[in-house]
């Protein structure tokens, strides 16, 4: 049955995908500045709602509350694509920071960029660290949330965390608040797997680190509270019903962790 659920929603995905893209090309194309975004979370609504309707996979969000009005920095877990395209529907007007390889991708990246993307070249070294730290901040300043993954790429639940310094670099160069965002998505959508698991998926928004600190007392705090959160809610998850894609190496490093998240 889950074999069939998801091989059904994955070619509706596809092919509303598909559809909405050639569909909506003149907004990209001709709308002035960046325009287009809600073309993104119009998509991304029907997507999540497939989702629930075909597979069972309910989506809650938790804290929203604790999202500060105006400009910020959000640093969110990253375990699946599910958040790539959910936060756009939860956040007013955000910008993704994301590989400069993906904007070459035709369509997708054209996409990407009018809706506010910013590109990073991860083999910059430093200039692109400063530039990238002065596109976030005018972002910022024009009042929009900044998504970043501070990990970098998707990594499966439960595994050991792997911070990257640049959102320390961004936090002390912008100024801005930083809300910190935990998930269990990976549980129902996991990377690099056709299956698709019912469930409630949670994405849970922490309360936001104030600018000031140092950055090593930073990214100490952005990592605890975020893998502390997301461990509650891999827990929380596989208490409820063990979803098949909770591989066993996944619930014991869970056991493993302390009260802070850590191994």
């Amino acid at each position: 049955m889950i074999f069939l659920r998801s091989l059904v929603f994955n070619v509706f995905y596809y092919l509303i995908t598909a559809i909405m893209a050639a569909a909506t090309l003149p907004v990209f194309i001709f709308s002035p500045g960046r325009g287009g975004g809600w073309v993104i979370r119009l998509w991304a609504s029907i997507e999540i709602c497939l989702l629930r309707t075909i597979v069972g996979t309910r989506l809650v969000v938790r804290g929203i509350e604790n999202l500060p009005s105006g400009g910020a920095l959000v640093a969110a877990k990253h375990q699946s694509m599910f958040e790539t395209f959910a936060l756009f529907t939860l956040l007013d007007r955000p910008s993704f920071v994301m590989k400069r390889e993906l904007t070459r991708i035709p369509l997708w990246g054209w996409y990407a960029i009018r809706a506010g993307a910013i590109a990073v070249g991860r083999d910059e070294g430093t200039s692109a660290l400063r530039q990238l730290a002065v596109a976030v901040g005018k972002a910022i300043a024009r009042g929009r949330k900044v998504v970043i993954f501070p990990e970098g790429t998707r990594r499966p639940p439960g595994a050991e965390a792997d911070y990257k310094g640049g959102i320390a670099h961004l936090y002390r160069r912008t100024g801005a608040h930083v809300v910190p965002v935990a998930l269990n998505s990976g549980l129902f959508w996991p990377r690099r797997r056709f299956r698709r698991y019912p469930g409630t998926l949670v994405i849970a928004f922490l309360p936001p680190i104030a600018p000031g600190l140092k950055s090593r007392e930073f990214m100490t705090r952005l990592e605890v509270e975020i893998e502390a959160a997301s461990t509650e809610l891999l827990t929380e998850a596989a208490e409820a019903m063990p979803p098949p894609a909770l591989l066993p190496e996944a619930l014991e490093r869970l056991g493993q962790r302390d009260s802070h998240g850590r191994i």
